[in-house]
């Protein structure tokens, strides 16, 4: 009998959004059941419904053989489900033992008083049982993130949760931060506990999972042992065709330098140093890659190099001419290219057309502007062109940028980058929560655009991204470049984790070889 098994979830939002239909899960107790699927599948939805964070139009849930209704989370953790979200719910200023404890305290002096002390014994209790080192009295906001997400799990179990729902678990985690949690999985499910795995790294379902269930434009297509089937084959469920998991990058000898930057270096207005001298070059004809943790510095490099912050100390030139100071408009005109790593935020204009979106950094200029007047004619000739050049899958340039997909809303932002003819093209976490397809697409693209000789700084949080697209990686920590490799075959994930995490440090002469 399965310990939770939804039948036939239908999920109808009140903007006639069909997001599950006839969706169907089955989970064993005591295994590793991973859910994959694009974006947009259903799968989210889905496991919000288990959670309570959502209702079901219709459908069936049933928990140890009873059917019952999750009203909200709190009945989901009265139930034994517990749910590790993808960006953490933990208190910063709390020590770890204060968030495990929140919202269920021991009490002293008559409930007057937290048991603190209680808290700690309860936490290190809970970390030695289930193999999840943590630091009790350390404060959330200055452990690693790997550590964070040890609470969140510690948290869930420390409510009774039974069946645990990980959703993107690895998403910004190392290497060894990822074999650490397999390993914490592992152990959970050997103390009798279930596990939903979410994820769309397919390498780590096959390596955790026991089965795979996959979805697909909002229904179950199919559920899979996992030693039956293949990377290959989950892929095709997933996007309905087949999908060419290795990206075609032939060798080429890279260029001159295009961008040079001289000892970057960032401090806030508290007074932290985000950023501190950083130093490097890119090529053209090359993909330079930065790998590290998210919250090393990556983000302020980026928005000092696209002129989105002020830089407090160093210099930057593209082909000899110096961009910092000057905005992102000087910038722009400078030939450099920036997909943002929220496209949401910095990317497109959600209420605006396709087509105004897709010259938003060029509409001052012919042939889109003529006597101060917009063309229409011009814009449309534009979008439509782009539209047919970056597979964007919309009928016109006159729908709004909001009413695509992830996938086509990233390619819009792709489309209008790599068309302004750049010279650098500054690329920070192109493929974030895009489907399986349009990674596929992109992936492709930025390598066909660095054979061509374009010169490309990939910022990412997904590892294997960063060592498949890049001939050179630079290693950031704690706003510092802390190693910079040419991206040989010798180079592994696990070498680069512990530079990610601060455990090396590539000495000063080795590093000025590869700058």
């Amino acid at each position: 009998m399965p310990i939770i098994q939804a039948t036939d979830i239908v999920k109808i939002y009140p903007n006639g959004v069909l997001a599950n239909d006839r969706a169907q899960l089955s989970v064993e107790k005591g295994e590793i059941h991973a859910l994959v699927g694009e974006n947009g599948a259903g799968k989210s939805t889905l496991m919000k419904i288990l959670y309570g964070i959502e209702a079901p139009t219709s459908g069936t849930i049933t928990l140890r053989g009873q059917t019952v209704h999750i009203s909200n989370p709190q009945a989901a953790i009265d139930m034994g489900i517990g749910m590790v979200h993808q960006n953490f719910m933990l208190v910063d200023s709390f020590s770890i033992a204060e968030n495990i404890a929140l919202g269920c305290e021991s009490t002293r002096n008559r409930g007057l008083t937290v048991d603190r002390q209680q808290a700690i014994r309860d936490t290190e209790a809970l970390s030695q049982q289930y193999g999840l080192f943590v630091e009790p009295t350390a404060r959330v906001d200055t452990v690693p993130v790997g550590m964070r997400q040890r609470v969140e799990i510690l948290k869930a179990l420390h409510r009774g949760a039974e069946i645990l729902i990980l959703d993107e678990p690895t998403a910004v985690l190392t290497p060894r931060e990822t074999q650490d949690l397999f390993a914490a999985v592992r152990n959970l499910v050997n103390e009798g506990k279930t596990v939903i795995f979410i994820t769309h790294k397919l390498r780590e379902v096959m390596e955790i999972s026991d089965r795979v269930t996959v979805m697909r434009d909002a229904r179950t297509v199919d559920t899979v042992h996992t030693a039956d089937t293949s990377e290959a084959e989950l892929a095709r469920m997933m996007v309905g065709r087949e999908v060419f998991m290795v990206v075609d990058k032939p060798p080429v000898d890279r260029g001159k330098p295009v961008l040079e930057a001289r000892s970057l270096t960032y401090i806030n207005a508290t007074g932290r140093t985000l950023l501190h001298n950083a130093t490097f070059t890119t090529y053209e004809a090359e993909i330079l890659g930065i790998a590290g943790v998210e919250g090393n510095g990556q983000t302020e490099l980026v928005e000092v190099l696209t002129g989105l912050r002020a830089a407090t100390g160093g210099e930057a030139f593209v082909d000899g001419q110096p961009v910092l100071g000057y905005g992102p408009r000087k910038v722009r005109e400078a030939h450099v290219a920036h997909i943002p790593e929220d496209r949401l935020t910095n990317g497109v204009a959600v209420m605006a057309s396709i087509g105004d979106n897709l010259i938003v950094d060029r509409y001052y200029r012919s042939p889109f502007t003529r006597a101060g007047i917009l063309d229409s004619a011009a814009i449309s000739t534009n979008s439509g062109q782009l539209i047919e050049q970056f597979n964007i899958l919309a009928p016109s340039g006159d729908l709004p940028v909001g009413s695509l997909s992830g996938g086509n809303m990233q390619k819009v932002v792709l489309a209008r980058e790599l068309s302004s003819s750049p010279r650098l093209l500054i690329a920070a976490q192109p493929t974030r929560g895009v489907d399986i397809g349009a990674i596929e697409y992109i992936h492709q693209q930025l390598v066909d655009q660095r054979t061509g000789g374009l010169s490309i700084l990939l910022v990412s949080a997904d590892l294997q991204e960063v060592m498949k697209l890049s001939d050179r990686i630079m290693v950031m920590y704690n706003g510092e470049i802390v190693g910079i490799f040419p991206n040989t075959p010798d180079l592994t994930e696990e070498k680069l984790g512990l530079y990610m995490l601060g455990a090396e440090r590539q000495p000063a002469a080795e590093m000025e070889r590869f700058r």
